[in-house]
């Protein structure tokens, strides 16, 4: 019987927490419970970087050593140490946005194959991630996503991103590692997730290789998962997909609005939350063909997951399902289900300080839009640091 109170259990949760750590977390989900806070200060602090004032030490002494492993790999290593220790594996994302050149995208190739070879000998780190924006500029994969002519250049542009995707998956292939590819836009979406699908095909034979993102805040994703299920196993290969809410709802419902097209997004939250959790259960009813990666900081998600899994008689550790959050964020959630046995994975973000913001704004802005979550974020810490003064 699973246990409704088991990320209640603040002592597991925190136990990688220094008290001045815990502190920090206090301090910083204060803020980001303000709004208008976190627009003043993502405003400033992107204002201060642009023009070189000195506010890097302050930006990576607070939110930065929060949310990120370092400014690169070899700086996570520790964290990655000490987390694998409580049973939670790690995932380094590099995590620079924004980037629009040649050089920089294979920078971006480069840096996830050093991951994903380096991850062949570290077990606490069985997967390799990157952004499809990593790897090519976002007017290419929207010109695709549209069906757009693309001229000589652009097409040359498009052979590198596909080069560069089939290069990254061959050696997630070669190394047993398994590739997570985040979702971006809707408007740039279908020129991904068809790529994904074709590597797939290609890699995705004995095991899943690569997995692609739900974003399950789009009303159209089950029936999207449905059917390139029926793909798959008509054409003989596992389908991967990590699922999670999404992360550009403000984004995508002011850009329908402003070109008058309907919304792809769910009417509301509870529409997401019951999409999320049917996607999930469709993947738990056909998890001999579909591997599946449950990005959630959602308790009642990860509590039907762990009900949906005793059902079926699904061990904890089964090597095709996986729980992960955030790091720096729903330790309550990560570290007592790591404890439990349950297969856990954080994403941890490096990369330099100034090329990371745009992941950190990201993150602060999307706690401020997601009601009870940061609040949840603040009892649990106030009740750790409650339990640690007796």
């Amino acid at each position: 019987m699973v246990s409704k109170s088991l990320f209640d259990n603040t002592e597991a949760a925190f136990k990688l927490k220094s008290d001045s750590e815990l502190e920090r977390a206090y301090f910083l989900f204060k803020m980001i419970a303000n709004e208008p806070l976190v627009k003043i200060g993502t405003a400033v602090t992107k204002f201060a970087l642009n023009i070189n004032l000195p506010v890097e030490g302050l930006v990576r002494s607070t939110v930065f050593d929060h949310f990120c492993g370092g400014v690169n790999e070899n700086d996570c290593i520790p964290v990655v140490d000490k987390m694998y220790n409580e049973g939670v594996i790690s995932v380094l994302d590099y995590s620079v946005e924004g980037k629009e050149e040649e050089s920089q995208f294979d920078m971006t190739m480069n840096k996830v194959l050093e991951l994903t070879k380096f991850a062949e000998i570290k077990q606490a780190m069985p997967f390799s991630v990157f952004k499809p924006t990593g790897f090519g500029r976002f007017e290419i994969w929207q010109k695709v996503t549209e069906n757009k002519p693309l001229n000589d250049s652009e097409k040359e542009e498009w052979n590198r991103i596909v080069q560069r995707f089939d290069t990254v998956c061959k050696a997630a292939y070669e190394t047993g590692i398994t590739l997570l590819i985040d979702a971006e836009e809707t408007w740039m979406q279908k020129a991904a997730d068809d790529l994904c699908e074709e590597m797939m095909e290609t890699y995705n034979k004995e095991r899943a290789v690569l997995c692609n993102t739900l974003q399950c805040y789009r009303w159209d994703r089950l029936d999207y998962l449905k059917e390139i299920h029926q793909r798959g196993v008509e054409k003989g290969y596992k389908v991967g997909f990590k699922i999670v809410r999404g992360a550009y709802l403000e984004k995508e419902n002011d850009r329908a609005e402003e070109l008058n097209y309907p919304t792809p997004m769910c009417a509301n939250k509870q529409a997401t939350d019951d999409n999320f959790n049917a996607v999930m259960s469709y993947i738990f009813d056909h998890l001999d063909d579909i591997f599946l990666f449950l990005g959630t900081h959602n308790e009642e998600s990860s509590y039907k997951a762990m009900e949906i899994m005793e059902s079926k008689g699904i061990a904890k550790n089964h090597s095709d399902v996986w729980f992960g959050q955030l790091y720096g964020m729903s330790d309550h959630i990560s570290y007592n289900l790591g404890a439990e046995g349950y297969n856990v994975a954080k994403y941890i973000p490096f990369g330099p300080v100034k090329d990371v913001m745009p992941y950190l704004i990201r993150r602060a802005e999307e706690n401020t839009s997601v009601a009870g979550q940061t609040s949840r974020e603040l009892s649990l810490i106030k009740k750790e640091k409650k339990r640690r003064k007796v």
